[in-house]
């Protein structure tokens, strides 16, 4: 067996991504880290490696245990790392801010610099 999987298709195999191009993306922009440096996507990893995922506002971290190239069942695919991420933020806290009720009409130009502010966004 090998010693050692790209981490493209290490990621897309143990299902941390949906498709083999967008593991590769990920990669590429940035988005994958292993032991805590930035990855490309040909880099290898071997088993004992850490890593990091970040997409959207969830950060996986996974500990490799098993080298997969193939992608496999979820069974699998869970069995083949350890996952230390830290567990997602409570849906009570991540409300959404700046909703307008339906129907209101676009926002005045007070309401806009109001949101502006909300966001930190100030035009000062």
């Amino acid at each position: 067996m090998a010693e050692s999987v790209r981490v493209d298709a290490w990621v897309w195999a143990v299902r941390l991504y949906k498709t083999r191009s967008q593991a590769t993306a990920a990669c590429r922009a940035g988005h994958v880290r292993i032991d805590g440096e930035r990855a490309k996507p040909a880099q290898k990893v071997g088993v004992g490696s850490m890593v990091e995922v970040r997409g959207g506002e969830r950060v996986r971290i996974a500990e490799v245990r098993q080298l997969l190239t193939k992608r496999v069942g979820a069974p699998v695919a869970a069995a083949a790392f350890i996952d230390h991420s830290p567990p997602p933020p409570p849906k009570e806290l991540a409300t959404a801010f700046g909703v307008r009720d339906r129907g209101a009409g676009r926002p005045t130009k007070r309401e806009r610099r109001e949101i502006d502010r909300l966001r930190g966004r100030s035009s000062r």
